[in-house]
């Protein structure tokens, strides 16, 4: 599994490069696959621990609860009792997260903070989806949305759904038509809501 792991991130950063077009039906698959979900795997270690695997096998990086530091690296996730890692904090930034892989977020009760910066296969799906796990509605307090161009007015109006939701950051959605009626709805459902906006 690491060997796995230490090729998909060097994959990954090759991906990053630019590439004949030709190549990107290979990484749509690739990266389809680093999204499938273990249930199996879910069940055995934990929602948190199969959660930390998910992201970072994509590129994300997590933080823990009671814990400064980010979790970047697949081969240094702490080990020990399942109980004691907790995700705290989620930074997608270029990392290939999508629709698929989200059922792994179900079963997180601790997320206060999420980024999707720059994410390519993040869509109104995944935001609708993200909205409708009970969990997150509690939890997530600060969100992050930049330069995920997928993105449109009805993938954020999803978001009202996230009743504890202090502050969000949206900016570069190029497919948000309508920001001020989007934006004005959201603070209506909202009303503790801090949104900060840069969509022109």
């Amino acid at each position: 599994m690491k060997l796995l792991v230490k090729t998909a991130q060097t994959l990954l950063s090759v991906q990053k490069a630019s590439l004949p077009s030709g190549c990107r039906h290979f990484w749509g698959w690739l990266n389809a696959v680093f999204n499938k979900v273990d249930y199996e795997r879910i069940k055995a270690v934990g929602p948190d621990r199969a959660a930390s695997e998910w992201l970072l096998r994509c590129g994300a990086k997590v933080r823990f609860q009671g814990f400064d530091r980010w979790q970047h690296d697949y081969n240094g996730l702490p080990t020990g009792p399942i109980s004691r890692y907790k995700i705290q904090a989620i930074d997608a930034t270029e990392s290939c997260i999508m629709y698929r892989g989200f059922d792994h977020l179900d079963g997180l009760e601790h997320v206060e903070e999420m980024k999707l910066c720059k994410c390519i296969y993040i869509e109104d799906a995944c935001l609708e989806r993200l909205s409708k796990v009970e969990k997150l509605q509690e939890s997530l307090l600060r969100m992050e949305l930049v330069s995920c161009g997928n993105v449109t007015d009805r993938g954020l109006l999803a978001l009202h759904h996230l009743r504890n939701l202090e502050r969000l950051l949206l900016s570069d959605l190029p497919g948000v038509r309508e920001k001020d009626k989007t934006v004005q709805m959201l603070r209506t459902a909202l009303p503790n809501l801090d949104v900060e906006l840069d969509l022109d």
